[in-house]
């Protein structure tokens, strides 16, 4: 049986017989690891991963990879590892890369005909309307560095360039089976650790942002979690009105509502390879009673966040599901306080679409997994923000937290 690598390769490329593309290149990114399981950090040296439309998918690397690049479970199609030294010029084996591919009118890469362009499809027609009869076509990794994209260029100087994301976006937008257990996971972890703080009530007074923020990155990794996710938000008092407020010295006090986003990596159950993927929670907690004011925001936001969860199904807009919540606030009279999107899609990458936003009409697919978050921002007061994963299910929205939502802390039922 085929590989999940493999399957991916395999699908990558008949999307770009799809769209009329000659050519995908990847950098180190969250693209190349979905592809081949290979993660690495970007770096100056050139490792690139070139998947073509007519011939073998090839990746050139520097030689100190040989070994890691030997052990990718792709057998089928097969993957050519290129190596360079240091001492050589990398570019060289590019352009001798290049010349193994056809283009789509049969020319090698840097030639150009006079030949009509193939009629594009759907989706991925994407940028490709910009291409002149009989250029070569080549989507590079949308993270790539300028400075490889531009000795790309410079080995195919009359190929069109466009991004990877034209073709990949929307095959990796909808998660298989293997993506969505490691969601879960990540998501039961995140649930976990937030319970886990909610319970410790009025004892949470007097300690720091800084260091709750601390404790819960160590709580995450203590219940089977690696990296966190993003930066861990802890926000109390007026500073949770700023969304993404980063952890102070700033001491807990009674009766203060406290942001609390946060969220980590953990290891899909791969064949072979690497798949990472995160948990993202939002809870807005108070040790102590807080006052009337947040009392209602809070309420106001929850019925908010529900509202959008409840929208949630195939064939939805992004941008009815964020109007959805934002006209729950609004109609509160706390539009203005809304400030940001009411969710965005989630994967390799903590952000990546589908993101839920005003004026986005990519209908929902059941597979897609992204967050519903909406919140109120008092400037100099406080901050509310609730936010749960969803996946899109054949007939609806399974959410992937199920921690309280509510403010209370102490001792809580669901």
């Amino acid at each position: 049986m085929a590989s999940m690598f493999e399957r991916r390769l395999t699908n990558c490329r008949r999307r770009l017989e799809r769209s009329a593309t000659d050519l995908l290149v990847c950098f180190p990114s969250p693209n190349l690891t979905y592809l081949t399981g290979f993660e690495e950090s970007p770096s100056e040296r050139h490792l690139l991963l070139f998947v073509p439309r007519i011939g073998t998918p090839a990746l050139v690397a520097p030689k100190m990879y040989e070994q890691q690049l030997a052990t990718l479970p792709i057998d089928e199609p097969p993957l050519e590892v290129r190596t360079w030294d240091d001492d050589e010029d990398p570019l060289e084996l590019i352009r001798t890369v290049l010349e193994t591919f056809e283009t789509r009118e049969g020319l090698e890469f840097g030639e150009t005909s006079t030949e009509t362009i193939t009629e594009i499809d759907g989706d991925d027609r994407a940028n490709n309307d910009n291409r002149t009869p009989g250029d070569a076509s080549i989507l590079v990794d949308d993270r790539m560095w300028a400075t490889l994209s531009q000795d790309l260029r410079a080995c195919a100087p009359d190929a069109t360039f466009g991004l990877a994301s034209d073709v990949l976006e929307s095959q990796r937008i909808q998660k298989d089976d293997v993506e969505l257990e490691a969601l879960r996971r990540a998501g039961a972890i995140a649930d976990r650790v937030s319970l886990e703080i909610r319970s410790r009530g009025e004892e949470l007074i007097g300690t720091t942002e800084s260091d709750l923020a601390s404790e819960i990155e160590a709580l995450l990794e203590a219940k089977g979690a690696g990296k966190p996710a993003f930066s861990t938000i802890v926000a109390a008092g007026a500073n949770g009105a700023q969304p993404h407020h980063h952890s102070s010295d700033h001491e807990i006090e009674r009766g203060e509502p406290i942001v609390l986003d946060f969220g980590a990596f953990v290891d899909a159950e791969l064949e072979g390879g690497t798949g990472r993927y995160p948990g993202d929670q939002t809870r807005t907690i108070v040790p102590g009673e807080p006052t009337e004011e947040y009392k209602r925001v809070h309420e106001i936001v929850q019925k908010a966040q529900q509202a959008a969860v409840e929208a949630v199904e195939p064939g939805v807009t992004a941008s009815a599901v964020d109007e959805t919540a934002r006209s729950v606030i609004e109609h509160a009279g706390y539009g203005d306080a809304f400030t940001h999107r009411t969710g965005h899609g989630v994967g390799l990458e903590v952000h990546e679409p589908p993101y839920i936003v005003g004026g986005n009409d990519r209908e929902l697919e059941p597979g897609m997994v992204h967050s519903i978050e909406p919140g109120i921002y008092l400037d100099g007061k406080f901050g509310v923000r609730i936010e749960d994963l969803v996946v899109v299910t054949e007939t609806g929205a399974e959410r992937l937290n199920d921690s309280p939502r509510g403010w209370e802390t102490g001792d809580v039922s669901r």
